[in-house]
Formats: C-alpha cells, sequence, structure tokens
C-alpha cells in the first residue's frame, strides 16, 4: 500500500503501553497511525488530521469518550468509530450505541479481532473519505508546552500566564477549559458543551459555573473585558475563542 493511499487511523487511548501496541500493530497493518493521549488532543486530531477510523477509549483525561463521541457525532455521522475499554458491562456499551458508536470491543482484547474490526469498518466505509484544504494539515496544537494568543501567553506545564492582568498562576479547571476553547478555535460552544467537557455528567454544575469563568478569562486576557477580543459570547449558543 503506497503511503499517499493508507487508511488514517487515530487512537485516542491515554495508557501509554496499549496506544504503543495499537500504533505498532495499525502501522504493520498498513494503516497510517495517530495517536492522542486525552480527550482534547484527540478531538484536535480529529479535526485537523481528518482521520478514517477512530479507536477510542472512554476513561480518558480532559474529556471522556462518550463526550468525545458525542461531540464528533454532532458534527460528523459517518466516521466509523470504534470504542475499546475496559468498560465492557452492557449500560456501557447501550450508551455507546445510543451516542453513534460502530463498533464496541472489551479490554483485554485478542489482537487478531481488533485488526479484524478495523478492517471490516474500513472496507465497510470506503465511501467515507474526509476532505478539506486542511486534511494533511499539521495536527499538533499543543506539541509545546505553551500558547499565545495577541499579547497572551499560556504555559500549560507550570499552569502561569502572561496577559493583561499580568503574571498569574492558572487552576487547574481554568487550564482544562482553556485548552477545550483552543482545541475548538472558531466554533461556538454551548454553555452545556462546555459543562460536559470540562465537568464530566456527575457534577453538579450549572451554567452560570462557565459564565464565571468566562468573566475570569476576560478579566486575565482582554485589554477591555467589556468588549472581549478573544472570549466573546454567542446570543442564545454560549461562547466562541478565536484570534487571527
Amino acid at each position: 500500500m503506497e503511503t499517499a493511499e493508507k487508511k488514517r487511523v487515530l487512537v485516542i487511548e491515554d495508557e501509554a503501553r496499549i496506544a504503543e501496541g495499537l500504533r505498532l500493530n495499525l502501522s504493520l497493518a498498513g494503516y497510517a497511525v495517530s495517536v492522542a493521549a486525552d480527550g482534547i488532543d484527540g478531538l484536535d486530531q480529529w479535526r485537523t488530521w481528518h482521520p478514517n477510523l477512530i479507536v477510542l477509549d472512554i476513561m480518558l483525561p480532559m474529556i471522556d469518550g462518550f463526550s468525545i463521541l458525542k461531540t464528533i457525532r454532532q458534527e460528523d455521522e459517518k466516521i466509523p468509530v470504534l470504542i475499546l475499554s475496559a468498560r465492557g458491562d452492557t449500560r456501557d456499551k447501550v450508551k455507546g450505541l445510543r451516542y453513534g458508536v460502530d463498533d464496541y470491543l472489551a479490554k483485554p482484547f485478542d489482537l487478531e479481532e481488533f485488526l479484524l474490526r478495523v478492517e471490516r469498518l474500513i472496507r465497510k466505509s470506503t465511501w467515507y473519505e474526509p476532505t478539506g484544504s486542511d486534511a494533511n494539515a499539521d495536527h499538533a496544537m499543543f506539541q509545546g508546552d505553551q500558547y499565545c494568543f495577541g499579547d497572551n501567553q499560556v504555559d500549560f506545564v507550570t499552569f502561569k500566564a502572561w496577559c493583561a492582568a499580568g503574571e498569574i498562576i492558572l487552576t487547574e479547571q481554568e487550564i482544562t477549559l482553556l485548552k477545550i476553547f483552543i482545541a475548538n478555535k472558531g466554533r461556538p460552544l454551548s454553555r452545556e458543551m462546555l459543562l460536559n467537557a470540562g465537568w464530566g455528567y456527575s457534577r453538579d454544575t450549572s451554567t452560570r459555573t462557565v459564565d464565571n469563568f468566562m468573566v475570569r478569562f476576560r478579566k486575565y486576557f482582554e485589554k477591555n473585558p467589556k468588549d472581549p477580543e478573544f472570549f466573546k459570547s454567542r446570543r442564545s449558543v454560549g461562547y466562541i475563542f478565536d484570534h487571527l
């Protein structure tokens, strides 16, 4: 199989040993493979690398697998998704099917069976070929430890930010929400989506929680918090983060 013809498989898996094993075996089977170790990076790579198939774990840092699946299906009903998870009880399988998963394989799994399921999904969806001017774009938004927008700079390792408010220390939750906004740059996000992605479904939170964080972000990063340049409101929708 020529490199240009290889089907692209995105593996979203935070266990390094399993991720590397999947990368190796899928590569040997002739696929182009990319690995994301958390939900934020997974969504970013899905949008920029345009894979032909996603292999998705459920228990992930940043954003859980079900939230990722739900987000993907809101924008793309066609891309095949295979859940590969230690959570193999019927309730999780039903939840995955309800959210639009194409196949579900519980860990531990047989490698030959996994590769056959991947081949079946790829073959079944040969009509699905991602398109777009950025189909082969660099998907490594978070390769570095820092991100800059305007005169602001954020360090995801030290949790420090240099911004309109001076040098500040961000909380873990603020860092998580910033990564969600960056991964969805230019896309309107509802308060509900931000709650699901930032806190998960089990937390007792309200949409007002998101609003409070936006007040903080504008205070930190905007020259004029009352007329924001980066963190803008979208009436009847929620918020959008964007910059040149």
